[in-house]
């Protein structure tokens, strides 16, 4: 599958997450806003928090105690909520063709895509959500873009100083 170019006016937000807990509740706030269609990209080096991310978003549907493994072995994990949830880890990827095994290319823009290390992706799709997070201090800081202007405007206001 190919996708146009995107070009995106969509705002964006950067914001400072100080511990795990503000990292959880970031993704909570997250997840009530994303759904299935969607695809969120989330790029920053090892130990970033891309991982806790997606595990965050996918207990938001499924409840906290749900155990959600890594998927750096199996490449994709699945789950069923309201609507199908995918969690990709490309890192071990070589080759971009190795997507059309996985079955994720066709998964996107019908479940809730949530990869880490999306610059093993051959073509990004045209709506995808762009969360790139950094080492800060003890923390994190979140980048966010292409994301709609109700779920910027909820971030703004639950992490205002």
């Amino acid at each position: 599958m190919s996708w146009p170019v995107r070009i995106l006016n969509a705002p964006d937000v950067q914001i400072l997450l100080p511990d795990e807990a503000s990292a959880t509740r970031f993704a909570q706030i997250c997840a009530d806003h994303l759904g299935a269609g969607d695809t969120v990209l989330l790029s920053g080096p090892v130990g970033a928090g891309k991982s806790h991310f997606a595990r965050a978003v996918i207990r938001a549907y499924l409840g906290q105690h749900t155990e959600v493994p890594s998927p750096s072995f199996t490449l994709v994990q699945c789950y069923d909520a309201a609507f199908e949830i995918w969690h990709a880890d490309l890192y071990r990827l070589s080759h971009s063709f190795e997507l059309v095994e996985l079955g994720l290319e066709e998964a996107m823009g019908k479940a809730l895509c949530l990869i880490e290390w999306p610059d093993r992706l051959a073509q990004i799709p045209p709506q995808a959500i762009a969360l790139s997070l950094a080492m800060a201090g003890e923390g994190r800081m979140a980048h966010l873009s292409g994301a709609s202007s109700a779920l910027i405007s909820a971030l703004k206001s639950a992490f205002s100083q």
